[in-house]
């Protein structure tokens, strides 16, 4: 569905332009992103569409079609964190992101519209907020690179909203380009593409059913988890780690050793990974995902009942590897598996999420799409 007419309807004007950002998902580093590590999220076609337009009284007006509640208006002159409640805070923030940082932003119409599913651990926050940048930033003539914007969409979450999210979201919704993964060092900012030809693999998301919010507890006191330990070895982030042994060693706390174990694990997964898709060894990732998944369940602690179950399952239908997305505790996990397995691991987690009673889980198609762009 065109979002013009509907635009039209609403505001009882044309937009001037349309804008679309996907969800992403990671194939592989998680948590990661806040720990100045190594990421490598790929776009999918999923996504946020904005129609916007200029108005001059100062206002933010945002209505989307997934809200049962009334259109939102925010003066731009008056936003500060925590003024703008519910799902127009990510846009709002945004502006305020915009604004803080000195670019001359004025009043905006804007309407939403997703195709993505929300808690899937897909990252529809970051593609509000990346639909919304290139919407405002077009319209007022601000330009600027892509990396610069997603840290101000980084800000826009972390300090409005008040989710201690990292850079992985923003990056991947705004700088992945279709059939490749999106390579990024959160320390230096440099990122390269990587193809993700599979040959006769198939990537599957499925959603769990399981729901998530990053701006609950658990996500920001691992992430305070990971700071305590950068700072109880005198570094500024879990990343300058060369020595792992050591490092472990050096902790008292048992659990900041299991954090560190994970996030210096799972950088050296990232730089494997990376480095058997360059190969054209595809066929060896699936390992790699399901030690990742192990990772995040037994030293991160992060992932639930439903995406362990799905993991567990899918490899014994012949999935090569499988394991959690996202900031956990809910949302989706990925597997890879031959093509001609795809329908027996839908079936045997179908089966097995039947025999517990759970919601049956959501495929959700997974093609390396397109970062951020006008429509």
């Amino acid at each position: 569905m065109t979002l013009t007419p509907t635009f039209h309807e609403a505001y009882t004007r044309a937009p001037e332009g349309v804008w679309r950002a996907p969800g992403r998902v990671n194939l592989i580093g998680e948590h990661t992103d806040y720990n100045a590590g190594l990421v490598l999220p790929f776009a999918i076609e999923q996504g946020i569409s904005v129609a916007a337009a200029r108005r001059p009284d100062g206002l933010l007006e945002l209505r989307s079609l997934q809200a049962i509640s009334e259109p939102v208006f925010a003066p731009l002159d008056s936003l500060s964190p925590g003024s703008v409640p519910g799902w127009a805070a990510y846009p709002a923030g945004v502006a305020w992101a915009l604004r803080e940082a000195g670019h001359e932003i004025g009043g905006a119409s804007l309407l939403f519209d997703s195709d993505l599913p929300q808690g899937a651990g897909l990252s529809s926050s970051a593609a509000l907020e990346s639909a919304t940048i290139l919407a405002l930033t077009e319209l007022y003539g601000v330009s600027l690179d892509r990396s610069v914007l997603a840290r101000l969409c980084q800000r826009a979450e972390n300090d409005f909203v008040g989710a201690p999210t990292g850079i992985l979201d923003q990056s991947a919704s705004l700088m992945c380009t279709a059939g490749h993964a999106l390579l990024l060092d959160c320390r230096s900012g440099l990122s390269s593409q990587v193809p993700l030809e599979l040959g006769d693999l198939s990537i599957m998301v499925l959603d769990t059913r399981a729901t998530h919010s990053h701006a609950d507890g658990e996500y920001g006191s691992r992430r305070l988890e990971c700071e305590r330990a950068a700072a109880e070895l005198g570094l500024s982030s879990l990343r300058e780690i060369k020595d792992l042994p050591a490092a472990l060693a050096a902790l008292k706390d048992p659990v900041l050793r299991r954090r560190v174990q994970h996030i210096v694990t799972e950088n050296h997964r990232v730089q494997a990974t990376v480095g058997l898709l360059r190969a054209g060894a595809a066929n060896e990732v699936g390992a790699l995902l399901t030690a990742s998944h192990l990772s995040l369940r037994d030293d991160f602690q992060i992932s639930w009942p439903e995406a362990d179950v799905a993991v567990e399952e899918a490899l014994r239908a012949g999935a090569r590897g499988g394991r959690m997305v996202g900031g956990g505790f809910g949302g989706s996990v990925i597997l890879l598996a031959p093509t001609a397995r795809t329908q027996a691991v839908r079936k045997a987690v179908g089966d097995a999420y039947a025999a517990r009673a759970w919601q049956p889980p959501v495929v959700i198609p997974a093609t390396p799409a397109e970062g951020a762009h006008r429509q």
